[in-house]
């Protein structure tokens, strides 16, 4: 019986040796390949929003402003939205100032009819709708104790209801548009139940969950839609939030986190990344890396992101017997605004955070 060459072994030692050494070279080159080409599939299907009829559900302050200059400033004929006539007045005020011509209609979000005939009015004067962003909100802050019903249904209403009365009205016309987009601004509250804001928090789940279902249920009526999960910024939005238990402690601590550089991202930065996902129909984008790290570690670790938040809670103000409401204009102490703030207290300058009149 003929035996094979005793070298034999060794060849086939070496040419094992060889593609083990290779494969992490094909490996590596196939997901440079797979990155560039998922690069070039995302910039394919951007959009120019030059000419778009957008539309922004709270766009008269605060991050709806912001994302209505940045729209405006590329060509979009943008109309915004809010329930604040004076409000209203001031953000179209700011936006002529800027060369940007746009609509501003009264509305309150969690009012239907109104909702209903706002997207109406808005179709009717722009000859349709490219892209609807919902960026209304209300943030009650304080611990349960001083929550009521009321204060739950609230934020349901503006974060829930009326995103959703919203996308009802607006979808026979974005299905005429060839591009047509929808933004829900949730929050990274939305993924992490944050202490001392519950109702916020308990709201925007259910914006979260209403959005991504969307995502996949509208994309064959050809309608991208993305979900935002910003963690802070630096809106200014705080001053006009509603506080309660004890006010000013409150006030003091989230308007000091909201304004820290390494908590919170700028509201111009939040509204360029929010541009960019809308652009390319990305379905979702969370803002701020602490936000991300966040959503990271709860959806890892659960329990001990769980433990973490507890203590967090037990550093936070208690009820005292204090439940009335008040907003940030009216929680100021020494302790805020100080030093620490000046980015926020700017922010709410430049965005038509001013007090608003009792």
């Amino acid at each position: 019986m003929t035996q094979l060459p005793k070298h034999i072994p060794p060849l086939r030692r070496r040419y094992s040796s060889t593609v083990a050494a290779r494969w992490p070279l094909a490996l590596a080159v196939a997901s440079v390949g797979a990155t560039l080409g998922i690069a070039a599939w995302r910039r394919s299907r951007g959009i120019d929003f030059n000419g778009r009829s957008v539309v922004i559900i709270g766009g008269s302050r605060g991050l709806g402003l912001v994302l209505a200059r940045a729209l405006g400033a590329e060509g979009a004929r943008v109309t915004i939205a809010a329930r604040d006539n004076e409000e209203l007045a001031r953000a179209r005020e700011d936006l002529e100032g800027r060369g940007i011509a746009a609509s501003t209609i009264v509305c309150d979000v969690r009012d239907r009819a109104q909702v209903e005939a706002a997207i109406a009015a808005a179709a009717s004067e722009r000859g349709g709708i490219d892209v609807l962003m919902n960026v209304a909100g209300v943030i009650q802050v304080g611990p349960l104790d001083s929550m009521t019903v009321e204060d739950f249904e609230d934020a349901m209403a503006t974060h829930f209801w009326g995103p959703l009365y919203a996308i009802l009205a607006a979808r026979p016309h974005l299905r005429q548009s060839p591009v047509a987009r929808i933004v829900n601004v949730s929050s990274v509250g939305g993924k992490i139940a944050v202490p001392h804001l519950l109702p916020y928090s308990a709201s925007k789940f259910a914006l979260t969950g209403l959005s991504e279902g969307l995502a996949v249920e509208l994309r064959r009526e050809g309608i991208r839609v993305t979900t935002v999960n910003p963690g802070l910024m630096r809106t200014g939005s705080t001053y006009n939030a509603s506080f309660k238990g004890q006010h000013r402690r409150e006030f003091a601590w989230f308007h000091t986190a909201d304004s820290l550089p390494v908590m919170s991202m700028s509201a111009e930065r939040a509204a360029s990344q929010i541009i960019d996902a809308c652009r390319h129909g990305d379905a979702e984008v969370t803002l701020t890396m602490p936000a991300k790290l966040g959503v990271l570690a709860r959806a890892l670790c659960p329990e001990t992101t769980a433990r973490v938040l507890q203590i967090v809670n037990a550093l936070l103000p208690e009820n005292a017997g204090e439940n009335g409401s008040r907003s940030g204009w009216q929680s100021v102490s020494r302790v805020a605004p100080s030093i620490l703030t000046r980015s926020a207290d700017a922010a709410s300058r430049r965005n038509n955070e001013v007090p608003v009149a009792p």
